[in-house]
């Protein structure tokens, strides 16, 4: 199909998709539980962290997630006692732990005392229309607390390769703001013209038949590709085409 054409059928989709009934089956579901920002925040942010393997698994992770923050993940992270992070041992989804899970609540602490919180953290550094120089700062100051190692893997770099899914699905829930009621749109301080299409086995093979991605590894030279073709289709909103690509993968099997 020629541009047009494509456009055309991509927009279909995404008004398909794009729309409350997405939530039920999607993790953005636990974030939707809330409506302090903060607390939006939080529990999109640790649901997005977990956000990959069986669906169905990650949603009833991240809900224990927040379950286990008594349902007030703000004021947990901003209250919490080395004696209340015991209550998060013996969490695990796939590789990520209860260390993992502490250590995150520590520096999502640091996060919003020191540094103005979440958004205000992932507003600098975008450059050239692009939030991938701002993931990779945020991850910088993320980990600027005493942290294990191993636990840096649960926050992906695009500045060393990474596609980094799980964050640029993450900033898509708080930044896109187009009234269809899935995305939050939260953060005014972020255009979404900058935000980068969460990559995955689904968006990428989609956009590979479509002919708008040809690398064949997901990763951040991929993800570069594929927003470059997506900006030419709506350069004020190009993640929107996020749910079209997804979409066609997962229930349609495309």
């Amino acid at each position: 199909m020629n541009a047009d054409e494509l456009k055309a059928f991509l927009d279909e989709k995404v008004a398909l998709y794009n729309k409350p009934d997405f939530i039920d089956s999607d993790p953005i579901q636990i974030p939707h539980l809330f409506s302090q920002k903060e607390d939006i925040e939080i529990a999109g942010f640790l649901s997005a962290t977990i956000a990959w393997g069986n669906r169905k698994m990650i949603i009833s992770n991240a809900r224990r997630m927040i379950s286990l923050m008594g349902d007030s993940p703000y004021d947990f992270v901003m209250s919490h006692s080395p004696g209340c992070l015991t209550k998060l041992d013996g969490f695990v989804h796939r590789t990520f732990n209860s260390d993992d899970f502490i250590t995150f609540v520590i520096a999502l602490k640091n996060i919003y005392t020191n540094h103005g919180g979440l958004e205000q953290v992932f507003s600098k550094n975008i450059q050239e229309n692009s939030l991938q120089p701002s993931i990779s700062e945020f991850k910088n100051v993320f980990f600027s607390i005493e942290h294990a190692k191993r636990t840096q893997k649960h926050v992906s770099d695009p500045l060393a390769g990474s596609a980094a899914k799980r964050i640029n699905m993450f900033l898509r829930w708080m930044v896109r703001d187009d009234n269809a009621g899935v995305d939050f749109g939260i953060w005014k301080s972020i255009p979404a013209s900058a935000l980068s299409c969460p990559l995955d086995v689904h968006s990428g093979n989609v956009a590979r038949k479509l002919g708008i991605l040809v690398r064949k590894q997901n990763d951040a030279k991929a993800l570069a590709e594929l927003d470059t073709q997506l900006r030419l289709l709506d350069k004020d909103d190009p993640v929107k085409y996020d749910f079209a690509l997804f979409g066609l993968g997962v229930f349609e099997g495309f």
